[in-house]
């Protein structure tokens, strides 16, 4: 099991890689099981979206949207993190 304080410290320094809102953001883990997440068991901490409060609920909980949708906005918003920890110098490729 991946657990980083650090990563999710800095995952959760950015801006809502959904709606771009800054303050706030949350280290919002994946709810699938291909990415650790089991019974009562948060996913590896690798797998986590910088997402403000409204986006992370939307995505948790929401019922506007249906699961394949709510694991798309989550997967873009993945994404969008890696990129954003990579351009702001969290992150360094070797």
């Amino acid at each position: 099991m991946v657990r980083d304080k650090s990563w999710l410290k800095a995952v959760a320094s950015l801006s809502c890689q959904r709606c771009g809102q800054d303050g706030q953001t949350q280290a919002a883990h994946a709810n699938w099981g291909a990415y650790g997440k089991g019974m009562g068991m948060k996913a590896h901490d690798c797998f986590v979206a910088a997402l403000c409060q409204t986006c992370h609920f939307a995505i948790d909980q929401g019922a506007k949207m249906s699961g394949d949708e709510r694991r798309e906005a989550w997967e873009d918003a993945f994404r969008k993190t890696l990129v954003a920890l990579h351009e702001a110098g969290k992150v360094k490729a070797k």
